[in-house]
């Protein structure tokens, strides 16, 4: 039976270059699909698509329905006759890295102009398709859009902080303060509907030229975020509002204390309860932006680590067992064959891998994992790698090939002498020199017999740890790496589609 490979790229939206201080969903996003389709990617990765929250994580987001008003493109508002040149003066830098930061305050002053003049000009035809957006989203757009305001006019404060009767959803207090805002509201809800049009348009330009996307959808929400303003009673908390018991993960190549995330863990029969709908929800909300789903963190389905919220490191926590097949079942029931690729990395035990074969969700093989002494290595080199896999040379978590090449211990558990030995064994195995390292991995990955092998474009392009996404376990300096205008040329498509086709992925 022949057999369907691809191959793809590992990019942010954020990360794409732009005049307004972050990447955003305009024409360099069409430009970048078109590159994708000319270097012979079929698919295009991207991280959750939330507005973030703390830390500019997009793993913290305050929705997990929402789309991230920084992604909005204020070009094609002004092409629409909502904003004007005068609007777009004063943007934050065009290059370098994202300006997370002040790209959001300015941008956020922009969306609440074009929403004004939208109210002032927008024809028939426009304000009835935002008003069907409203009616046909208003199970989660309305809540998102109340949150937004009031997290705001609170000075950007945790909802549990906010006055009592908004933090605990008094009707009264709610319809109030909808009546106080309404113009924010419906700034809200138009920043929305910019984003899901424009989203769907790039959607549309990806499909005509044969790349699928490639989503996550994070096994947690944040803390503050409206779903648990919304539905406390799903979530670990105590009568304050605040996490009783927190997400995160033993120690780890990462991180020798481990990684302390803070998510407020699930109440896991409460979601069972009600059917599940929670996740059906979610689930389906992600479905229709994207074509396949990266499930993070999928071990936590199985069994998750518990972390009292007073700790100070994920080192004291305990593994508690999670909702396992019930949960698929209930999706299947509801959504029918679920495209998820299972994030299975970190501490996976045989429970971990029944629960994914169960449901023949492909695993992820990390090229820059398989060198090391970890008990999971081993399965990450190539000659021990299935058909039904994700291969990568490494995700936005890990270092970049020539970062991590270059680099030392960091700081993982390993030693200067594991360093020693990982790099030693790589270049054993690879049959390389170490020169040009990144391009080496690309065709080990490529050349493997995994159906799907995605590169971070950071890889293609031979960065080093100056591009790096995440380092996790940190708290600042992340998620702002950005292409410069002119960096990603033809040549870097051309050697990328030779390949693709040599190895049977174009």
């Amino acid at each position: 039976m022949a057999r369907d490979r691809r191959s793809g790229i590992l990019l942010h939206p954020t990360s794409l270059p732009g005049p307004h201080g972050v990447g955003d969903l305009g024409a360099p996003a069409h430009r970048f699909a078109s590159w994708l389709a000319a270097a012979r990617q079929r698919l295009w990765q991207v991280l959750p698509l939330g507005p973030t929250g703390y830390a500019d994580s997009p793993y913290q987001a305050l929705s997990s329905r929402a789309g991230n008003p920084l992604l909005v493109s204020l070009e094609v508002l002004r092409n629409e006759g909502w904003l004007d040149a005068a609007d777009l003066s004063g943007a934050p830098g065009g290059g370098g890295s994202a300006d997370l930061g002040r790209a959001a305050a300015w941008k956020r002053d922009r969306l609440a102009r074009a929403a004004a003049a939208f109210r002032r000009t927008a024809g028939a035809d426009a304000s009835a398709d935002l008003e069907a957006f409203r009616a046909r989203e208003a199970g989660w757009v309305e809540d998102w859009a109340l949150f937004a305001v009031l997290k705001e006019a609170h000075g950007g404060g945790p909802w549990n902080r906010w006055p009592a009767p908004l933090a605990r959803r008094d009707l009264a207090a709610l319809d109030a303060a909808r009546a106080r805002h309404a113009a924010e509201i419906f700034a809200e809800v138009f920043t929305q509907w910019c984003f899901r049009r424009q989203w769907d348009a790039l959607r549309a330009h990806c499909r005509a030229l044969g790349v699928a996307l490639l989503g996550d959808l994070p096994i947690y929400v944040a803390h503050d975020s409206v779903e648990v303003w919304t539905r406390p009673d799903l979530f670990q908390l105590d009568g304050a509002g605040e996490p009783l018991r927190v997400a995160g993960v033993p120690p780890d190549y990462f991180s020798a204390t481990g990684q302390l995330w803070g998510n407020p863990l699930y109440d896991w029969e409460a979601i069972a309860s009600e059917g599940w709908r929670f996740w059906i929800e979610r689930v389906r909300g992600t479905l229709a932006q994207v074509d396949r789903i990266r499930l993070d963190h999928f071990r936590g389905f199985e069994a998750y680590w518990e972390i009292d919220a007073r700790a100070g490191t994920a080192e004291s926590g305990r593994w508690v067992p999670g909702p396992g097949a019930e949960l698929f079942q209930a999706l299947e029931r509801a959504l029918g064959p679920l495209p998820f690729v299972a994030e299975n990395l970190g501490v996976i035990t045989p429970e971990v891998e029944a629960l994914r074969r169960r449901f023949g969700f492909p695993g992820m093989a990390v090229l820059q994992f398989a060198f090391g002494n970890d008990p999971q290595a081993p399965s990450f080199l190539p000659h021990n790698y299935e058909h039904d896999l994700v291969a990568y040379t490494g995700t936005h978590d890990n270092d970049t090939i020539a970062g991590w090449w270059g680099g030392g211990v960091g700081a993982s558990v390993r030693t200067e002498e594991d360093v020693r030995s990982e790099k030693a064994f790589a270049r054993e195995y690879l049959g390389t020199d170490g020169r040009d390292m990144s391009w080496v991995m690309i065709r080990t990955v490529l050349a493997s017999i995994a159906d799907t092998a995605i590169v971070p474009l950071q890889d293609v392009l031979g960065l080093g740890s100056e591009a790096r996404m995440n380092q996790p376990g940190t708290v600042s300096g992340n998620w702002r790496w950005r292409l410069g205008e002119d960096e990603l040329r033809p040549e870097h498509g051309e050697r990328l589609g030779r390949m693709a086709e040599m190895y049977g992925r174009a």
